[in-house]
């Protein structure tokens, strides 16, 4: 697999963690068009059932994302759904290889699309304790942006998509620990044996 190759796949598994139809539209679009050459396995987007589920698709999230708290359960029931779109696109686009590189290249597409996912799902359920809508529209917008740009990165310059993609999922590892570490604090803060006999205390 060479860097092109590798850009394509992890950049477009990483966009569909955060949007997979605005992902699949691009890719078909992309292929219909011709916006650039791309190598035959992409067509397998060129079809008007996937272009025009994949667009109407897009556009319920796009409203969906802009309402606190439905933002959340929508990403909920995208939990595996996001995940799988990853591993698929990124198997897709990585055309001919051998079983064995078709299944670990699907374990790696699905896991960077669920770290974009998880990151996106963290992030709007820490914005829905702001009463005002502004902030979820704003992160949806910013969301949106940076699908369709690491899109259009992974289609002219693939090799630029992988260096972003990298930071990200460098990003992401850094903002998964700070949770587990708040998570564990706040679990040593409540549950811990000073806590109890304070609790005890007060009962």
């Amino acid at each position: 697999m060479d860097l092109e190759t590798l850009g394509r796949t992890l950049g477009f598994s990483l966009a569909a963690g955060v949007n997979l139809y605005a992902t699949v539209a691009i890719l078909g679009l992309a292929a219909r068009y011709g916006w650039v050459d791309l190598p035959p396995q992409f067509q397998v987007f060129n079809h008007d059932v996937v272009i025009g589920a994949a667009i109407v698709m897009y556009l319920v999230e796009f409203f969906a994302d802009k309402i606190p708290y439905f933002d959340s359960l929508w990403d909920g029931i995208h939990t595996l759904i996001r995940p799988i779109g990853g591993a698929l696109i990124a198997v897709t686009t990585l055309g001919d290889a051998s079983p064995t590189i078709e299944g670990l290249v699907a374990l790696l597409g699905g896991t960077v699309a669920a770290g974009s996912h998880f990151t996106k799902t963290s992030t709007r359920a820490a914005a829905n304790t702001s009463p005002e809508p502004l902030s979820n529209w704003l992160l949806s917008i910013g969301e949106d942006m940076f699908v369709i740009g690491l899109g259009y990165l992974a289609l002219q310059y693939p090799v630029a998509a992988l260096i972003v993609t990298a930071i990200a999922i460098v990003l992401i590892v850094v903002f998964a620990a700070v949770i587990v570490r708040t998570v564990r604090r706040w679990f040593r803060r409540w549950f811990s044996p000073r806590a109890a006999v304070t609790s005890s205390r007060s009962s």
